[in-house]
């Protein structure tokens, strides 16, 4: 495949992604900038040695060029993992592509989250009046349902009327890769979503409508959703990030701490794999660690001994 057809199969391969695959906004911008940079590389490599050089050849060198730039391996991983979808997509509309690029190993971070009386402290103690916004029953509500389902940024500004079960408590939502689940939420949820639809949802609306509307009675957008939670971040005491992730990172953990069933927080936050939730689990075995550290009789036999031997000191 020569530069040009490799541009128009990327066309392609974006489009199709969107559509047949339905990843998310943030994966497709990250794939579509992928593939326009190493165009951009194929071409000026092209320009400068004056000849046609592979598609092979082209990514080896490219690769070989993020190496040298210390590219952090979780965005080499990604870009691995963009090529190798592009390559068995080509083959699909007869394009054979070979991609030799071995994935480096991603060292898996803890997730950051926020304890459960910063929540609380956020959630029950700040009031409408204190909030900075022309419509706090919505954003409350927003906050509210971050937290007690886990759900995505991306996946809360697409819920519609009819998504939502008031009576039962949950929330019909399609995730990534056009997976669909149910998301729960609880007493408090359930009233947030009733004054907001009660007090700042009053026009006329259809159950094809989608629940969170802006200013405009638009849909509100993901980047109106992030500068909801830096208002919140404002009330903490202690200064630290809070995004719409911080949330879902914080709900899975705590729940993980309350001794929920990892196949049930899977099935929660819409991960396809189980490892994507076990993440969550060394977050417990942290906290448990801390604990047994404190509070176990041999522990504190040692540190009452070392107490005893300071005071004869």
């Amino acid at each position: 495949m020569d530069r040009k057809k490799c541009g128009q199969c990327a066309q392609k391969f974006v489009e199709f992604l969107s559509i047949e695959r339905n990843l998310s906004p943030n994966t497709l911008r990250a794939y579509r900038a992928d593939l326009k940079l190493f165009l951009t590389f194929w071409t000026r490599i092209e320009r400068e040695e004056r000849k046609e050089i592979s598609f092979q050849q082209t990514l080896e060198r490219y690769f070989v060029t993020l190496y040298h730039k210390n590219i952090d391996s979780s965005s080499i991983a990604r870009k691995v993992s963009c090529f190798r979808s592009f390559a068995k997509f080509s083959k699909t509309i007869g394009h054979e592509l070979i991609v030799k690029i071995k994935r480096p190993r991603v060292s898996r971070k803890l997730p950051n989250f926020l304890s459960v009386d910063e929540l609380f402290y956020l959630l029950d103690k700040v009031t409408n009046d204190e909030l900075p916004t022309r419509f706090p029953s919505r954003d409350r509500a927003i906050f509210e349902l971050l937290y007690s389902t886990g759900v995505r940024c991306a996946e809360l500004v697409s819920i519609k009327l009819k998504d939502i079960d008031l009576e039962n408590k949950t929330i019909r939502i399609m995730g990534k890769g056009r997976r669909e689940r149910l998301a729960l939420f609880g007493t408090k949820g359930l009233e947030r979503l009733q004054e907001y639809l009660s007090l700042e949802r009053t026009t006329a609306f259809n159950i094809d409508e989608y629940l969170f509307l802006n200013y405009r009675n638009k849909q509100i957008t993901t980047r109106s959703v992030q500068r909801i939670c830096t208002m919140f971040k404002k009330f903490l005491k202690i200064k630290r990030p809070l995004t719409p992730h911080k949330l879902r990172h914080s709900f899975a953990t705590h729940m993980i701490n309350q001794g929920a069933d990892l196949r049930v927080i899977q099935e929660l936050l819409g991960h396809q794999a189980i490892t994507s939730t076990e993440r969550y689990t060394h977050v417990a075995l942290d906290k448990l660690s801390s604990m047994c550290q404190e509070l176990h009789p041999l522990n504190n036999m040692k540190l009452k001994r070392n107490e005893s031997r300071n005071k004869k000191d």
